[in-house]
């Protein structure tokens, strides 16, 4: 799926445009032990519950693509056959009508999942009437079907602390006492997946809000669809273990910065461009950005055996997942400099007299904890 698939479904999840009739859910205790379920009518809500309980699920449908949500794909044996995928069509044509298939999602999430606490299953089935789009590029009242999925997100239940709170009509002060607060999603799924603006049964979408862990016990016991992406964070540690591993005395700064530079162009002209698909680069593109920097040649092909190595053969990868987008450091054991990723040009390295230095250039003038200093010249 792509940002304006995901886009098109996240904007139903409000109480005025969701088709989402009823939200089903079940509190797992520490033990992991059912203690409670729940199967409300959204419209017997208040609008303020509805929303609240609409913006949990819609965040199974949040973050960036390739980090936070994961594309699982099924093949065709799975689809004809695997137990998994027979539960998740199941659950999909009763529109989690049937208990017995809904507790049987609830005992494999349960039996699965390693989550620390009590936690909160919710479930719901919603029906879009996907609308075309004329050739001047306006919605047309048409259908072309009817999209119909199931969304699943397990959050984590945390204690409110206790508070004095002040009373006006009452003219008094009172302890609020401790209570459980549903937190975010930390995780979830869509089934099936909406590709090309259309069912695919052959997919599905997979949420996770932390970049260090995708679960992969829960992941195998609802989808069993082999291994997922290598997690976010543990992406950027490997392709940055490869480089400088790789490139040995060449990886410079020059070399590291011209290399960021790359990646953050492609990722802006892919911004501008407006390319619905998820950008990725390959060994071979950050091949050449390497030679584009100067790199030796027994440098470059000693990336592309570590490349394989560590990500495996033919993988391609968000370049979010192995760059920082939002900042450049450079970090001795004493100082850390950050640095405008837009003007890293402003810091260099030196040798003087035998030394070795970082340089920043400071043309705009310099404060120390705040206050303007001279630098003599």
């Amino acid at each position: 799926m792509n940002d304006k698939e995901i886009a098109e479904l996240r904007r139903r999840f409000r109480a005025d445009k969701t088709s989402i009739s009823r939200i089903r859910g079940a509190y797992v205790n520490e033990k992991r032990e059912i203690i409670s379920e729940m199967d409300q009518s959204v419209a017997l809500m208040s609008e303020t519950e509805a929303d609240e309980l609409l913006s949990l699920l819609k965040k199974t449908l949040s973050g960036k693509i390739d980090t936070n949500l994961i594309d699982i794909h099924f093949t065709t044996q799975q689809v004809m056959e695997s137990p998994e995928h027979k539960l998740l069509c199941n659950l999909r044509e009763t529109a989690l009508q049937d208990n017995d298939l809904v507790h049987a999602l609830y005992q494999k999430i349960i039996s699965s999942l390693e989550l620390e606490g009590n936690y909160m299953i919710l479930l719901a089935s919603d029906a879009y009437d996907v609308f075309t789009y004329r050739r001047d590029g306006g919605k047309d009242d048409e259908s072309t079907e009817i999209f119909r999925y199931i969304l699943c997100c397990v959050c984590p239940i945390k204690m409110a602390k206790p508070a004095l709170s002040y009373y006006i009509r009452e003219n008094c002060f009172r302890n609020i006492v401790a209570d459980s607060m549903i937190s975010p999603p930390a995780l979830g799924f869509m089934f099936p997946a909406f590709d090309n603006r259309s069912t695919n049964l052959y997919g599905a979408l997979y949420y996770t809000r932390a970049t260090d862990n995708s679960h992969k016990e829960f992941t195998d016991a609802v989808f069993n669809a082999g291994d997922l992406p290598m997690p976010a964070t543990e992406q950027k540690e490997t392709f940055r273990s490869v480089l400088a591993d790789a490139t040995g005395e060449a990886c410079s700064l020059p070399v590291v910065r011209s290399v960021h530079a790359q990646l953050h162009q492609a990722m802006e002209e892919h911004k501008i461009n407006k390319d619905p698909e998820p950008l990725v680069v390959d060994k071979y593109v950050i091949r050449d950005m390497l030679g584009f920097c100067g790199v030796p040649e027994e440098s470059i092909e000693q990336f592309e055996e570590k490349f394989d190595k560590g990500f495996g053969q033919n993988a391609a990868l968000s370049p979010r997942n192995i760059v920082e987008t939002g900042k450049f450091e450079v970090k001795t054991p004493d100082v850390v400099i950050k640095c405008n990723p837009a003007r890293t040009d402003l810091v260099e390295t030196r040798v003087i007299d035998g030394v070795k230095y970082v340089l920043i250039r400071a043309d705009g003038g310099v404060e120390v904890n705040g206050i303007d200093v001279r630098i003599e010249e």
